[in-house]
Formats: C-alpha cells, structure tokens, sequence
C-alpha cells in the first residue's frame, strides 16, 4: 500500500501540494482528478522521484521510503507511464524496454533474454507487441504497450499513468481498459491522472479530487456521480449537456473537391479528400492522430501546398490563396499546438490577440496600445481568462486559460468559417464546458465550423455531422443523434461504414 501523508510542495509564488494525504491500495484502480493546476501532476512527479517533497512523508507498505530520483521509484516498485512518451524512436520494442538496466554483475543484459522475456510478459498481460519491432514505426496504442511493458519488465506493482487514453482509438481505450483490470486483479496498485469523467466512473474504484492543491474528497465511485465529481473539481456545478439550437444549415460556404497533400517526406497524407460545410453546422472530424486530420485543417487556412483538388470559400476559389488572403476572406484557424503554433510564450496576451488579424484591420491598431490593450481585456473578460491581465506572457497562462485567448483572438474577427483542432485537449471539465458553449453560440450565429477532435464525447455533443478519417481518406460520415462511440472508434481503425444516406 502507498501513503502520501501531509505532502506539501512550493515553488516560487504557489503552493503546488498543500499538506496533501492520499492512499492507495494494493489491487485498486485509483484515479485522481482536478483542473490544470491543481497540483495532481506535482503530487505525481514527488511520487515518481522528479520533484522533492517540501515536507511530508511516502510509506510503502507501512515502512517510511526517501524517494529522490526515478531510479528510486523504480527500486521500490513504483513505475510512471508520461503522457509523451519516454521511448527512443530508432531502438527496438527489447531494447527500449531494457533501457537503463544492467544484469547484477555489472554487465550489459543479454537482447535476446530480455526479448524472449518481454514475449512473455505480452503474452500473459495481453499486451501484443513485437520484441523485435522498431518502436517509431509502431502505431501510438502498441507504443504505449511498450511503456506498460517497460514497467513490468521491473516488476513494477504500482503504475502511475499520466492521461493513458489521450491518443487512444476507442478499441485501443477498450483493450487498455482490460490490461489495467487484469494487473488490478494481480494485486497491482494503479493510479491515473485524468479529466475524463466518464472514464473514471467507468474504470476506478476510488476517486481523489484535487482543487487548488489540496485533497478535497476521496470516495469511492460507486458512492459518487459525474456531475458531482465535476462539482468537487472545480467548486461548483458545472453543465456539460447540450442545448444546441436548431437552424437549418444554409448554402454551402466551403467546398472541398478532391484534395490531395503531400508532406515534407513526400507521403500522400490527404488522398482525394471532399466535403461540404454550411452555416450553422459543425463538421466533426474524427480520427486517431496522424490520419490527415492536421494536414486537413492546415490545407484548409493555406500551410500546406496543395497537390490536387480544390477549396472554394463563398464560391470563391482559394486553392493557391496566401493564408492572409483566406483570413482576410473570413477564415479563422485554432491550431492543435497551443504553445508552439497557436501564441508565442514571451508575447503578452495583448500582442498574442493582434497575431492573426487581417492588415486591414491592424493597419489603425498595430501601434495604438489603448486599442491593443482593450482588444486583449475583451477577450480575458468575455471568454473568462482566469488570474491574468493584458500584460501576462502566454508562457504564464494554463493550457485552458491560453486556448480561451487564442479561441477568443479567432472568434473576435467575426469568421465565416472557423477550423478548429483539438479545442480541450488536456484541459479541465470547466475549460471544457467554457469552450463549448463559445463554439455552440458561433454556431448560432451562423458561422461554420469545422471541428477536428479525438474525443469522440467532444463530436458526438457538439457535430451535426461527423466525418471519420483513416490513413487520409474519409472512411464515412455519421450522423451524432445515432451514431456511437463504438462504431465511430471501429472507423477509426479502417473499418468503413456502411452506406446511411449522410453525405459529406
């Protein structure tokens, strides 16, 4: 059994932990949930050796441990699966799964022990993957395998996973569910640090909130419900059902006939793409990382050289347009990589606000600080930009505080089509909630919306229409109101849809 007692960690100006008490059992599934910043990630890292507890102390099955480094936590059966992934691309599934280690004499270990080992350890845990493989080329779910496997390898009986299911398919969601219920049943401790609620009431057997870093409720999930962890998360009720209004979709505003992209590798990434997107619609598009749905969006605002087909803005043809052009034309673009490609860190939000806007409309404001200024207070007032000011450089900013800046600089230019990439990736139920109901009231307004998401939750609330993309062909297109989970995560994988008349 692990105890956490009293664990308070400081940095400059924050309390990160604050005298913080968790348990976890042997033979549990333990999650543990709150907002960005919370201090569930600092708590881990202390757990997993990266950071130094302030004060408090770890016991291990009753007996007080000093963990200082990973290689501590590793020595006492205490294993952490990152949210990125801590494998080299170019090794081997045996030999990234051997990293670090050493027989007892000393001596290098032996490949082909530890890969007839790791055939093993996959068999008996259900966790199919190739000792020989090389990790790159895996897919994402296999890759994660191997982290899993890299703890088992050690004998891990305590495995922390930061965010298991993030780039997961739901088959791949599935079949993780089942590898932690059967190390759950060996008599292994499990923790996971998530924001998913649904997947905690679906998986855990106890559940830590976390607000402002403190411990403020361990329960059991039988005893408890989504809504109500939603409460003890962010302090008070939070709404995450959707109202959307129903407008008939005008006349289409983006046409998309046809297109083709290579990238920089020369890989066809988009193969003979098309689609249709009208007023008062949201267009989802699902699909596992890496299928073109990126490739897709940048096409789309001109940040990659088209190959083939076209793209018509309002009958317009913007197929060899600049990006300024298609912003100038009404096309707003909210980019996946918020940190590098969405803000620039050491720009305030009132620069960050002006980035993206057409020269028209910076021509009279580029050098007027009480525009800027005021522009920026707009944005941190309207879309609930938490403990910051005009002046706070984006690298200060949570992940949910800095999407609402840029999702507020976009919207705020008034777009006829919005694109948008993996808008709550990361982020709380209450930025979450936050961020639906701006791209819900866009959809009133008439602007149209093209959503790209791998949270099927996230498209089947918010789409009218889903497109599902694999290896850059859309596979088919669903209708929210009767499609599920499970059949848009078998698209996912390849399996195409059946003819249902939605068109795309």
């Amino acid at each position: 059994m692990i105890q956490l007692s009293q664990i308070t960690k400081r940095f400059p100006g924050i309390i990160a932990n604050d005298a913080v008490d968790l348990t976890v059992r042997p033979g549990e599934i333990h999650a543990l949930l709150g907002e960005n910043g919370a201090g569930k990630s600092t708590l881990m890292q202390i757990l997993y050796g990266f950071h130094a507890m302030d004060s408090g102390q770890i016991l291990l099955d009753g007996q007080r441990v000093s963990i200082t480094s990973p290689a501590d936590a590793i020595a006492l059966g205490i294993g952490m699966v990152h949210q990125d992934f801590m494998l080299v691309p170019t090794f081997t599934v045996a030999e990234n799964t051997i990293l670090g280690l050493r027989e007892g004499t000393g001596a290098m270990l032996n490949l082909k022990r530890a890969a007839s080992r790791i055939r093993e350890l996959s068999e008996q845990h259900h966790l199919a993957v190739d000792p020989n493989a090389i990790t790159g080329t895996l897919p994402v779910g296999v890759q994660q395998r191997v982290e899993i496997l890299k703890l088992l390898y050690r004998d891990a009986r305590v495995l922390i996973l930061d965010e298991p299911t993030a780039v997961l398919t739901a088959p791949e969601k599935y079949r993780l569910f089942t590898v932690l219920r059967g190390l759950r049943a060996q008599g292994r401790s499990i923790l996971i640090v998530t924001h998913k609620l649904h997947e905690i009431m679906e998986l855990a057997d106890r559940v830590t909130v976390m607000r402002d870093g403190r411990n403020v409720a361990s329960v059991a999930v039988e005893d408890t419900s989504g809504p109500e962890l939603a409460r003890l998360m962010v302090g008070r009720d939070v709404n995450l059902s959707v109202s959307k209004l129903e407008v008939p979709p005008g006349p289409s505003i983006l046409s998309v006939k046809r297109l083709s992209v290579r990238d920089h590798a020369g890989q066809r990434k988009l193969k003979d793409i098309s689609l249709e997107l009208h007023p008062h619609e949201i267009l989802g598009i699902a699909g596992v990382d890496g299928n073109g749905q990126s490739e897709l969006a940048q096409a789309l605002l001109g940040l990659r050289t088209i190959e083939g087909g076209s793209i018509l803005l309002n009958g317009r043809d913007i197929t060899e347009a600049r990006v300024a052009e298609r912003r100038a034309l009404g096309l707003a673009y909210v980019p996946a990589d918020r940190r590098n490609v969405g803000s620039v860190a050491d720009l305030s939000i009132a620069d960050n606000a002006m980035l993206t806007q057409p020269r028209s409309n910076t021509r009279h404001s580029l050098f007027n600080k009480t525009l800027i200024r005021a522009r920026a207070q707009t944005i941190i007032t309207r879309f609930g930009v938490r403990g910051a000011n005009d002046e706070t450089h984006a690298s200060k900013l949570s992940g949910g505080n800095l999407q609402k800046v840029i999702l507020g600089r976009e919207i705020m230019s008034a777009p006829k089509v919005l694109v948008v990439e993996q808008p709550t990736r990361g982020l709380d139920v209450g930025a979450i909630e936050s961020i639906w109901a701006e791209l819900l009231r866009e959809r009133a307004k008439g602007t149209a919306i093209l959503l790209v998401s791998a949270e099927l939750e996230e498209l089947l609330n918010l789409a009218d229409r889903i497109a599902v993309m694999y290896e850059g062909r859309i596979v088919g297109v669903v209708d929210p109101a009767s499609a599920t989970a499970e059949q848009l995560g078998m698209m996912m994988a390849g399996t195409p849809l059946e003819p249902t008349g939605v068109s795309s």
